[in-house]
């Protein structure tokens, strides 16, 4: 039986509807109902301003002159339901392929712009204090920190890893340090859009790498997208007006580590449930524990202080500010990389990445007043868009692929 007792024009309290003394009549016992005693009448503090509705009403008892009792539940209307009911609740909805698109692009758009702005910070960094060793040990402990900051204060949830997790990673971890050293660099001898512009180079070595090493083939298009690759970079490097072999071999060694990276993490990581921010957070720290002793080792506290002294005094106070800039956006934009990577196919990532260094070339071009060569500038052109067509050429193998199977 389900009724409802709705107000007549005003609010009504809910102990009013049975508690209203001066309108009701004096209480008759009854034969059916026990015998109850008589409490003094309590206002209820609570407002019942919408629709009571019974939900169950048990046991009502026989007209036989046995005692029964009433057992009544009441809820409001849209504020609670019975106890005994099995509704169940919607489940939220998915979120829409609309939302998702949306997602992706600011996780794009703040790759890209972290990542201008690391380019940026770094190379202030390295022209007026050149110790790449340190500059890169900063970056992987400044996001190490930050992370297990997150972790303690339960910001980010800590990952849930265990031996064969570190085992896994540890050759994900070095060559991710080589990688990463290797272009700091060949930033702190060359111009930023040269060091990323040998950089677009990094499919060639993917292809070369997996084809002479891991005995793996690929379609005749793939090869011939590498060729305006390797021309667009051999014709930049050659009319580099700035060109520095270690800058150059710095790129070249960054390229093929993190050819070596990606290969080990797709190889080592396979079955592992860790997100990517955290994927990313444990790769920072195991890479801060092996490039740690090799910084000492090449550079030195006391190489460090001679310069950090030269620098200050030329630089002023505002050098602290690069290096925490520069160490903070290192690690933010490779954390928001990898967590695009969780939204998006391995194929769109390369893609974003390639029109990322379009926006650290320009961008560094402007801000640092480059000089650059119309035939350098076109080499660039030819190198960038090679490796855009290598990305297209993949793309539709992996949809032919995706269609035949």
């Amino acid at each position: 039986m389900i009724c409802s007792v709705k107000p007549f024009g005003t609010a009504t309290n809910g102990s009013e509807i049975f508690l209203r003394q001066k309108s009701r009549a004096p209480i008759q016992r009854s034969s059916l109902l026990p015998s109850l005693p008589v409490q003094k009448a309590q206002r209820s503090v609570i407002s019942v301003q919408k629709a009571l509705h019974v939900s169950m009403i048990g046991n009502f008892g026989s007209l036989n002159g046995r005692k029964s009792l009433i057992k009544c539940e009441a809820y409001e209307a849209d504020r609670s339901k019975p106890i005994e009911s099995n509704i169940e609740l919607p489940k939220p909805a998915a979120p829409s392929e609309a939302a998702k698109k949306v997602k992706i692009g600011v996780y794009f758009a703040m790759w890209w712009a972290l990542n201008v702005v690391f380019n940026i910070y770094n190379k202030k960094v390295l022209n007026a204090y050149p110790f790449p060793w340190l500059t890169s040990t900063l970056s992987l402990a400044c996001g190490s920190l930050i992370m297990l900051i997150s972790w303690a204060t339960r910001i980010a949830e800590a990952p849930k890893t265990d031996f064969e997790f570190w085992k896994a990673l540890f050759p994900v971890a070095v060559a991710h340090t080589i990688g990463h050293v290797a272009a700091t660099v060949s930033m702190s001898k060359v111009a930023v859009s040269f060091t990323h512009i040998i950089k677009s180079g990094e499919p060639a070595f993917s292809v070369l790498v997996s084809r002479f090493i891991l005995g793996e083939s690929f379609p005749v298009p793939v090869y011939l997208s590498l060729i305006p690759i390797i021309g667009g970079c051999s014709l930049a490097a050659l009319t580099e007006l700035n060109f520095n072999m270690i800058g150059f071999m710095g790129a070249m060694i960054s390229n093929l580590a993190f050819v070596f990276r990606n290969i080990f993490s797709k190889k080592g990581m396979k079955g592992k449930s860790v997100s990517g921010m955290n994927y990313y957070a444990c790769l920072s720290i195991m890479s801060l524990l092996i490039l740690t002793p090799f910084a000492i080792a090449v550079e030195g506290p006391q190489m460090w202080a001679a310069g950090w002294e030269k620098a200050i005094s030329q630089i002023g106070p505002q050098l602290i500010w690069w290096v925490a800039a520069q160490s903070v956006f290192y690690h933010l934009y490779n954390q928001v990389s990898y967590m695009s990577l969780d939204e998006i196919s391995p194929l769109t990532f390369s893609i974003g990445n390639t029109m990322k260094r379009i926006s650290v070339i320009v961008s560094s071009i402007i801000i640092f007043h480059t000089p650059v060569q119309p035939i350098n500038a076109l080499g660039a052109a030819i190198a960038i868009l090679g490796t855009f067509l290598y990305s297209q050429v993949f793309i539709v193998l992996f949809m032919i692929y995706d269609c035949l199977s």
